[in-house]
């Protein structure tokens, strides 16, 4: 095998059949000689074999596989996979996603640019509500990612320079319950250069199905203030503020914390008047509907809190 021109970091647990899928819209790539797979078993048993699937050939690509031996759970199984990765541009893809095939091809033209760090693309949302398209901003900077968090740019998405992930550090493994782990790396990212996307949605997320994060509201909570506290750029963008201070609140009053959520959505309507997370925090506090209710109607959207 060549030197590969990607090698691509994909954190799985529990859910053969679905990381089988991601791996083979991998390596299904237009356009690229060598991609390294390397498939970051995370709360595995010490003793358990690692095996790449038997069922999905390889071709002149190659797939390795690795036990996280880092801190338990996304950012450490992710840094696992930087950390052993060779090529010098590093993608990564959830086990439950896939890439359709022009994906790499056309991002690795927006890389051909040496002041681009992180290259992302539009994402196709699939969820119980249908196909939801979100097509990507071609550029940001720093002030966009303070008011929003821009969910189009998904991690499933980035495709980032190995060297720049060494300068600004790879995934805060002190990230609780390693929530917007993807959104710190971004705000990291844009501080030391410049962030692009391929507009078109040429990563399909799969919403159809429940997520890890489902129902963990303090993970949320507690991944979310420290953001806050880690990027205090946040104080100068009071509507960014305003947007992180109502998903907490809203957080704090799905898991029934009805004094935290109503404390948290009072910051969050004193920097911003309209900000709907505050209100949906309060709704969901009187127990006319539950946060879990109200996240599942979004996510059929298209849409997250």
């Amino acid at each position: 095998m060549v030197s590969p021109e990607v090698s691509v970091v994909i954190a799985t647990r529990d859910r053969p059949q679905l990381m089988r899928r991601a791996v083979r819209s991998v390596l299904a790539q237009e356009g690229i000689k060598s991609i390294e797979v390397l498939l970051i078993f995370d709360g595995v048993r010490p003793n358990e074999k690692l095996d790449a699937p038997t069922d999905i050939d390889p071709g002149p690509h190659a797939v390795r596989t690795l036990r996280n031996k880092r801190t338990p759970g996304l950012a450490g199984a992710r840094n696992t996979g930087i950390e052993a990765a060779t090529a010098p541009l590093i993608a990564f893809c959830d086990d439950d996603d896939e890439w359709k095939p022009q994906k790499l091809i056309t991002q690795l033209k927006l890389m051909a640019d040496p002041e681009v760090l992180l290259a992302a693309t539009g994402i196709e949302i699939h969820s119980t509500g249908g196909v939801h398209q979100r097509l990507a901003p071609p550029t940001v900077n720093l002030e966009d990612l303070l008011r929003s968090r821009i969910t189009e740019l998904h991690p499933s998405s980035f495709l980032l320079r190995a060297d720049a992930l060494r300068e600004v550090g790879m995934i805060d493994e002190e990230l609780p319950a390693s929530y917007g782990e993807d959104y710190d790396l971004l705000l990291r990212i844009v501080k030391r250069g410049r962030i692009v996307a391929e507009r078109s949605c040429l990563t399909i997320i799969h919403w159809d199905r429940a997520s890890f994060f489902t129902e963990k509201w303090q993970g949320i909570v507690d991944g979310l203030g420290y953001l806050l506290e880690k990027h205090p750029e946040f104080e100068r963008t009071r509507s960014g503020r305003a947007r992180i201070e109502g998903q907490i609140a809203f957080a704090h009053a799905a898991k029934g914390d009805l004094r935290d959520a109503r404390r948290w959505a009072r910051k969050s309507l004193g920097n911003d008047f309209l900000q709907s997370r505050a209100y949906l925090a309060m709704i969901v506090g009187t127990r006319a509907i539950s946060g879990e209710r109200v996240v599942s109607t979004l996510n059929r959207r298209g849409r997250g809190m």
